[in-house]
C-alpha cells in the first residue's frame, strides 16, 4: 500500500516508512461510540489508505491513501493537544499499513491513552493501551493481533457472520471482550438474532453504533 502512493519524494517516503508523515484523511474531538469504550471522550485520528475492502465499509472514501496529505506527525500531536481528551483513537482505513511507533510515543509522552482500530492483517507496531479488533473476510488478521487484542468487535450482516465470529473467539486471549456489532444498515434484520445469540451466549456483548444515534461524527 506505500508503495501505491502517488508523487512522493524520496525524503517523504523515508519519512513515511519511519512513521513521522502520515496520510491523514481527518482529525476530530468526539465521543467514541463504539465497543468497550462507548461513551468515551476521545480524539479521533483517522489515517489514510486500506487494503481490506469491506463491502459495507461506511468511510470507503480512506480506502486511497493519494486522496489525504501525507502530514507530519508532530502537526498532528499538536492537534491533539488543543482539545481536552485523555483517549486518542488511532482508526482507518487500516492504520496498521504503516509505522505508527513514531505516532503513539509522542502522544504517550503526552500522558494520554492510545487506542487501536484494526482489522489486525497487518504487523503490529506501536504502543498501545487498546487494541480493538474487528477482522474482516478479505483479509484475515495476524496471530500477533489475536493474541494482543484487548476487544474482538465483529460486524454481523447476516446470521453467517455469528458463527464466523465465533472461530475468531477462539483465537483471541482469554482477556479479551468479545463484540456482536450489527451492521448499520442491515441492523433491523440482524439485531434480533444478536440478541437472542447473546442471551444464549453471555460470553458476548453487543455493541452498536451509538455516535450514528446521536448524530455525531
Amino acid at each position: 500500500m506505500i508503495e501505491e502512493i502517488e508523487n512522493i519524494t524520496k525524503s517523504d517516503k523515508e519519512l513515511l516508512l519511519k512513521g513521522e508523515k502520515l496520510p491523514i484523511m481527518e482529525e476530530f474531538y468526539s465521543i467514541q461510540g463504539e465497543g468497550f469504550n462507548t461513551g468515551t471522550a476521545a480524539y479521533f485520528i483517522r489515517v489514510g489508505g486500506c487494503d481490506v475492502g469491506c463491502h459495507w465499509c461506511d468511510v470507503k472514501e480512506s480506502w486511497n491513501p493519494n486522496l489525504h496529505p501525507l502530514t507530519d506527525v508532530n502537526e498532528v500531536v499538536n492537534n491533539v493537544q488543543k482539545y481536552p481528551a485523555q483517549s486518542i483513537v488511532i482508526t482507518g482505513g487500516e492504520p496498521l499499513i504503516y509505522n505508527l511507533d513514531y505516532l503513539t510515543r509522542k502522544l504517550t509522552n503526552n500522558n494520554v491513552e492510545v487506542y487501536l482500530e484494526t482489522s489486525g492483517a497487518h504487523s503490529l507496531t506501536g504502543n498501545w493501551h487498546w487494541i480493538c479488533l474487528s477482522p474482516k473476510k478479505n483479509l484475515p488478521p495476524l496471530d500477533e493481533v489475536y493474541i494482543r487484542a484487548d476487544e474482538l468487535k465483529v460486524i454481523v450482516y447476516n446470521k453467517n457472520d455469528i458463527q464466523w465470529a465465533e472461530e475468531h473467539a477462539q483465537k483471541v486471549n482469554k482477556d479479551c471482550v468479545l463484540y456482536l456489532q450489527p451492521e448499520w444498515s442491515n441492523r433491523e434484520k440482524v439485531m434480533p438474532l444478536i440478541i437472542d445469540y447473546v442471551m444464549n451466549n453471555p460470553k458476548w456483548n453487543i455493541s452498536l453504533q451509538t455516535h450514528k444515534y446521536m448524530q455525531i461524527p
